[in-house]
């Protein structure tokens, strides 16, 4: 066969939508949120609050997250074109919101024990300097969040009416996305904290807030961990797709789909490797014909094998 002939079955594996809103998006929070750091440190130096120093290194944490997105991103559009990715680049967003999801477990863990230690041990705080920089945080944090969320496509239907949850989440701005949305959370955790110490005296509350914004983090954090895993281990995702594609092909009684493989490579993208048998079996075009309206399925491999049984 001519190399001419061969070129037309031949196609691109670059599989990943466009990220580029996103990857700005992601950079412009990392500088945002890297000046509030700088802030939140030398303030605590400065007025000598520990809540605010211990502020300012944990979102220091944020900062790191968020520049794995950033890498993630620019990775994945460096290498779109490189064969050596079998399914594409797809993956590496999902890598990116994995690694960040444990920075986030750990951030949580860490909340968790300072919040714990300071409830036996509570240290003074300067109230007054600690609720304004504590404001001007959260306003950081909200600003960051409409500003990934504008590029989110946090879950929506794929075509033809076809939904399959959350496989169609950018998994790597998610990850970002929760970072800032459970900053903020915390920060307003703190704010209330604060208020209550200055003008009721409960000092208390500072660590039983602490320990609260932890337990939320960490529910977090395992959700977008246990979204990422099964993805990066190729595990059958829970949608309908796999049920859709064996009716599709056995509506005709004399055709039985005797395995079936179907994964995710990237947000909303899915290959599925499908063999056939059949008493009369047709071609793998007419096959893949039948799953053309899953517009979510890039890669299929069709295997036809004749049954006499």
């Amino acid at each position: 066969m001519q190399h001419e002939h061969v070129s037309r079955y031949r196609h691109s594996h670059d599989y990943a939508p466009d990220r580029s809103g996103a990857e700005k998006n992601t950079r412009r929070v990392i500088a945002i949120t890297a000046v509030m750091m700088a802030v939140e440190i030398l303030a605590g130096w400065k007025f000598h609050s520990m809540a605010l120093l211990a502020d300012g290194w944990h979102m220091s944490t944020h900062v790191a997250a968020f520049l794995i997105t950033a890498i993630a991103y620019a990775l994945a559009r460096r290498h779109k074109a490189n064969e050596s990715f079998s399914f594409g680049t797809g993956k590496i967003h999902v890598l990116g919101g994995y690694t960040s999801a444990i920075v986030l477990g750990i951030v949580a863990v860490f909340m968790a024990v300072e919040s714990f230690l300071r409830f036996f041990a509570p240290l003074s705080i300067r109230y007054n300097e600690s609720i304004l920089i504590g404001l001007v945080g959260l306003g950081v944090n909200v600003a960051s969040a409409l500003l990934l969320k504008h590029d989110g496509g946090h879950g929506h239907s794929h075509g033809h009416g076809h939904h399959h949850g959350a496989g169609h989440e950018d998994l790597n701005l998610k990850a970002a996305y929760i970072h800032v949305v459970a900053d903020a959370i915390t920060s307003v955790l703190a704010i209330g904290a604060l208020v209550a110490g200055k003008y009721l005296g409960w000092i208390w509350m500072d660590s039983v807030m602490g320990i609260a914004g932890s337990a939320v983090v960490g529910q977090w954090a395992w959700r977008l961990l246990r979204d990422t895993s099964v993805i990066l281990v190729d595990r059958t995702p829970e949608t309908d797709l796999p049920d859709e594609i064996r009716k599709a092909v056995e509506a005709d009684e004399d055709t039985a789909i005797t395995d079936l493989h179907v994964w995710q490579i990237g947000a909303g993208q899915f290959s599925a490797i499908v063999s056939i048998a059949a008493r009369q079996p047709k071609t793998p075009e007419h096959y893949r014909a039948l799953l053309r309206e899953h517009e979510e399925l890039r890669h299929v491999t069709i295997e036809v094998h004749p049954c006499r049984d």
